[in-house]
């Protein structure tokens, strides 16, 4: 999806737009969970379960999709690609929480909270896309299933893939821009466990109302319209699975949504929460707890509900593990 050259250019245009002339601050201070105080200790080994969870079920849903040929379809292709971008999401935010529950100092440069806000974003964005990209292969495979494999061919997957990952980090690159832009010259505490937008922002010793409200168009474009998009692609997917005349067969058409549904409303309502809010100062510490729901939570829902609520992945994962499959016998 991306390749070395684009990420060392992007690394290198944030390095440069990351100091201007009245920044004066030099680190942030990220307060993540400090009041907790000895708690701390036991929120580590908590993230670390969870972060090593997050990594086995998302390499275990790769492998899986790599190795069983039944799934080597476009609706499986992305589910390949999410949890691949997944795991380097959370790999961005949740290895530094860990180090910085067990570290009395818990500081992060300018230059290294720039880059970690970028691909942060980049990553998210892309994901919010993707999501929306299976969407539409679900709306394509129930509306026109005769025409499905002419639709959804390997030129328009890669085609979607690649545009979600450009948009998405274009997207991240133009809001990073925008925070690292401002002075910094005052408090350097970010009341946050990862360099987020809003809390950086709070940071910043000038008027914010004009950025504030372009970074908001930003989450309304990256939010908003994918979820739109869903929305309307389900409504022609009800309509359709309505017309079914077998019990049975809407059933199996509604158990083939209900997993990328339960994603959908879990992945776009927390990002809503926190993002389509207009003005930085209503961010809150109520945020982190559910800043933990889309950065830990959600990464390892998609892996579990996928595997869990869909019998072609848990029947491939048998077979990949090498287990016996009960089959009937009419």
């Amino acid at each position: 999806m991306w390749t070395t050259l684009h990420i060392f250019y992007f690394y290198e245009v944030i390095q440069m737009r990351s100091f201007n002339r009245t920044t004066v601050v030099t680190q942030f201070i990220l307060v993540g969970f400090s009041s907790l105080g000895e708690l701390q200790l036991l929120l580590f080994v908590i993230f670390l379960l969870l972060y090593l969870t997050i990594l086995m079920a998302n390499v275990t849903i790769m492998t899986v999709i790599r190795f069983s040929h039944t799934l080597h379809t476009p609706m499986y292709a992305f589910l390949f690609i999410l949890s691949f971008s997944e795991s380097c999401y959370t790999f961005v935010i949740i290895p530094q929480l860990l180090a910085h529950l067990l570290s009395a100092t818990k500081t992060i440069s300018f230059v290294a909270c720039a880059t970690q806000l970028f691909f942060f974003l980049g990553f998210a964005c892309t994901n919010c896309f993707l999501i929306a990209v299976m969407g539409y292969d679900r709306y394509a495979a129930i509306c026109h299933p005769l025409r499905y494999t002419l639709i959804m061919n390997k030129r328009l997957g890669l085609g979607l893939v690649s545009l979600s990952g450009l948009t998405g980090f274009l997207i991240a690159l133009v809001a990073t821009n925008l925070i690292c832009d401002m002075p910094f010259c005052g408090p350097n505490k970010v009341n946050h466990y990862f360099c987020d937008m809003a809390p950086v922002i709070k940071l910043a010793c000038t008027d914010t109302h004009v950025k504030e409200l372009a970074l908001f168009s930003l989450s309304i474009l990256v939010i908003m319209v994918p979820f739109l998009l869903i929305l309307i692609s389900y409504g022609f997917i009800v309509n359709t699975i309505l017309k079914i005349p077998s019990a049975e067969g809407k059933r199996k058409a509604f158990a083939t949504c209900a997993s990328h549904l339960t994603v959908v409303f879990v992945h776009y309502g927390c990002a809503s929460i926190i993002y389509l809010r207009p003005k930085s100062k209503s961010a809150s510490d109520k945020d982190q707890l559910v800043a933990v729901t889309y950065t830990v939570v959600t990464p390892l829902l998609n892996p579990l509900v996928y595997s869990l609520r869909n019998q072609e992945v848990k029947t491939a994962l048998k077979r990949v593990i090498g287990m016996p499959i009960a089959t009937k016998m009419s």
